[in-house]
């Protein structure tokens, strides 16, 4: 229960009759197992949350002793009927909330409840099995609305009688239900601003002409047409998300729109102007024909020219990606000065160019990975190109170079991911010099690179020289440390964070002393027999062992000063030996260090795999007997043959005692008594 106090006012928790908890005037009584509302509350109690209970019907007398209620929320109860004269005391009823109930069963009953209700602003009706003649019931007199939701319900069609006297309305939420057909259902909610009709089933959207709507989700339907009222009026439209349809074009925009995120992620779109083939269709159009009652119309469309036509200088936000595009029309990207994330990542661009004439001065974050792009073209005048580009994705695609001095351009660069891709980094050893590379030395701003996967080979020279990378991922690259790590020297003061996940490591005298800002380390996924000792000097937050070789950690890890800064370190998946468990009893005892994967860390003894915490006893007695002091073992060993020894002694001077005796008192010549 979130509650916003004003200035001088204290929360007060105080029990109340039926178990229910007070705080001011707002009354909790979720999850009671209450079967109607109590009668035994507080008389002036202003909110009211009966959420989670079992009450099946709110009668007429339910809300007597509660004039002052403003907000009754009665979300996941059994509500089948609520009596028409329920709210005759409830005037001042602001926000209702029925949602998951099961309304459908009485439901002109508790439209006649409703039209009780003359302040009422916020109605939610989800999941409550409504068809649409339903909803129109439940909501023709409710003209104070400004808030709606019947959402996951079953409304297949939508037409203009449904809303008709909700003029007052501002957001309207349609997801989830069975909408296949929209007719003029929204022409007389002239103050609407938010409409949500995501995850139904509608074909298409033509002719919309919703001027005063802000934002208008269709996410998630099977849409593959969007086309716009051929109007020159403004459409106060800012947030248009298609995304997870079918489209098959680029939609045709208003002409003068406020339009700033446009989401056409994961559909069929692709543009006709140039295709893959060198082939053209830039001459041919589209004909639309559109049936409204009995008239006909037939709307015209050159399928890239129209774009012209929609006034796009306010768009910040373009995401495109998941879709089938090859490449963009000439000037696309010029009617876009304002934006500043594009997202074209997983389509099936093979080139990128980028030049002046599509300057995207504002643009910060540009992701083109997943693509296969073999070039990314730059052509450089007097002029900067994508000087406030921040966040440079080109992950995942076939490159083996950049442009040289592209980064000269980009003057506010920070974050660049190039994994899985076949470059280099530039200089190259040796014979290697003539082999394509990418060039960052001198590039201060950047903070941030990914190499991940991209068949890195004995780093050799400074190609990290003049820079300031905080963040460096080399996983994944199988012969990156076949040298030594000399050439991470320029590094060394500013580096905090290094994966080196998957290289092959295995020698546990790689030296990371020089290293001293690192806070975090992934060395994960190697055959480390044994944590390299330079690792002991270094003060890092986070440490990575997983999949290695170690048998066991060093004993006294936690007395230096890696063990003490500490504060996560994973474990799993490595060979432990059970009986040197030493080191993982003194971690547990380290305070503030964390173990994320400690339940899934084991040992073994023999075949056995067990868990470190929880050893068997008769392992703990082999473990004892593997683990004592030789000396002592020794001394147990050879007790048994000096016993042994000892006694045959005995036995062997008692069956000689007479003879030994008799020789000498012959040998002495003195008597002795038997």
């Amino acid at each position: 229960l979130a509650v916003g106090w004003g200035s001088g006012m204290h929360a007060v928790w105080a029990p109340s009759p039926g178990g229910c908890e007070l705080v001011q005037s707002i009354m909790d009584c979720t999850g009671r197992w209450l079967s109607s509302i109590p009668g035994n509350l507080r008389g002036d109690t202003e909110e009211l949350f009966l959420d989670d209970n079992t009450i099946r019907v709110l009668g007429n007398a339910s809300l007597l002793l509660y004039p002052q209620l403003w907000h009754l929320s009665l979300t996941r109860n059994r509500l089948e009927l609520i009596e028409p004269g329920a709210f005759l005391s409830s005037q001042g009823l602001e926000v209702l909330s029925l949602t998951d109930n099961l309304l459908f069963t009485n439901y002109s009953l508790t439209a006649a409840a409703l039209s009780a209700l003359p302040a009422l602003r916020m109605l939610d009706l989800a999941g409550n099995q409504l068809r649409e003649d339903m909803v129109s019931v439940l909501v023709s007199n409710l003209s104070s609305l400004e808030s709606l939701s019947v959402a996951r319900n079953i409304i297949m069609r939508l037409d203009s009688s449904i809303f008709t006297n909700l003029t007052q309305l501002l957001e309207l939420n349609l997801e989830k239900n069975y909408i296949f057909e929209i007719d003029n259902a929204f022409e007389g909610l002239q103050r609407l601003q938010r409409l949500n009709i995501a995850y139904n089933y509608l074909p298409c959207l033509v002719g919309f002409g919703l001027t005063q709507l802000r934002v208008l989700n269709v996410s998630n339907n099977a849409i593959e047409w969007f086309l716009t009222l051929e109007s020159d009026d403004l459409f106060e439209l800012e947030v248009l998300d298609l995304s997870h349809n079918r489209l098959l074009f680029f939609p045709v925009l208003p002409r003068q729109s406020k339009l700033h995120s446009l989401l056409l992620q994961d559909n069929r779109m692709s543009f006709y102007q140039r295709l893959p083939n060198g082939t053209s269709l830039a001459n041919i159009t589209v004909q639309f024909l559109i049936i409204d009652g009995n008239s006909t119309n037939i709307t015209t469309v050159r399928l890239w020219e129209e774009l012209c036509h929609s006034n796009l200088s306010s768009l910040r936000l373009l995401d495109m990606s998941q879709n089938q595009v090859w490449g963009l029309p000439d000037d696309f990207l010029a009617q876009m000065p304002a934006l500043t994330h594009l997202k074209l990542n997983q389509n099936c661009l093979e080139a990128f160019h980028l030049s002046e004439e599509d300057p995207l001065t504002m643009l910060t974050e540009l992701d083109l990975s997943q693509n296969q792009l073999v070039e990314l073209g730059v052509k450089v005048g007097v002029g900067d190109i994508l000087p406030n580009l921040q966040l440079f994705n080109l992950s995942t695609n076939r490159l083996q170079a950049l442009p040289p001095g592209i980064f000269s351009h980009t003057r506010k660069i920070a974050t660049l991911d190039l994994s899985h891709n076949r470059v280099h980094l530039c200089p190259q050893p040796g014979e290697a010099e003539s082999i394509p590379c990418v060039d960052i030395r001198g590039v201060q701003t950047l903070t941030h690179l990914s190499l991940a996967g991209c068949g890195l080979q004995g780093m050799g020279g400074r190609p990290f020289q003049g820079t300031s990378l905080m963040h460096l991922d080399l996983s994944d690259n199988r012969q990156v440390l076949s040298g030594d790590l000399g050439w991470l020297q320029d590094l060394v003061l500013t580096l905090q964070v290094l994966s080196l996940r998957n290289t092959s490591l295995s020698s546990s005298a790689a030296d990371f002393s020089a290293l001293s800002s690192l806070v975090r380390l992934d060395l994960s996924g190697n055959s480390l027999a044994a944590l390299p000792s330079s690792l002991g000097t270094l003060r890092l937050r986070s440490l990575d062992l997983r999949d290695n070789c170690l048998p066991a950690l060093p004993p006294g890890l936690a007395q230096v000063p890696l063990g003490r800064s500490l504060r996560e370190l994973y474990l799993s998946r490595n060979p432990y030996n059970c009986c040197t468990l030493g080191w993982w009893d003194a971690l547990q005892q380290v305070e503030r260090l964390r173990v994320p994967d400690g339940r899934e860390v084991t040992c073994r003894h023999g075949s056995r795999v067990l868990s470190p915490g929880a050893l068997p006893e008769p392992v703990l007695h082999s473990c004892r007997w593997q683990t004592a002091d030789m000396a002592l073992l020794y001394l147990v060993l050879a007790l048994p043959t000096c016993l042994t020894l000892l006694v045959a002694f005995v036995v062997v001077f008692l069956m000689l005692k007479e003879k030994l005796l008799k020789m000498v008192k012959t040998r002495c010549g003195a008597s002795s008594p038997y």
